[in-house]
């Protein structure tokens, strides 16, 4: 009897590899999303806060992305409340 590896996957083949993570940076490398509530609200959320990853962005709705909160701000867009 010999001994070897087992097969990689399943027995449906390989498992795939984890999907790498898309950088959130988009616009010409501003990555500060300009976001439009359904009430209508300008918000803009910041990598790493609690909103931005599932944010997405709609410029045919209005949405844009910032480069910077500053810009966002003189834009008419406000910080998530809370």
């Amino acid at each position: 009897m010999t001994m070897g590896f087992a097969a990689p996957g399943g027995p449906d083949g390989p498992i795939p590899s984890p999907a790498p993570l898309k950088p959130a940076i988009q616009a010409g490398g501003c990555a500060i999303k300009g976001n439009i509530s359904r009430k209508g609200d300008k918000v803009f959320h910041v990598s790493g806060s609690r909103d931005y990853d599932r944010t997405r962005i709609s410029e045919k709705d209005g949405e844009r992305m910032f480069c910077s909160e500053d810009e966002a701000k003189a834009a008419g867009w406000r910080a998530p409340r809370g």
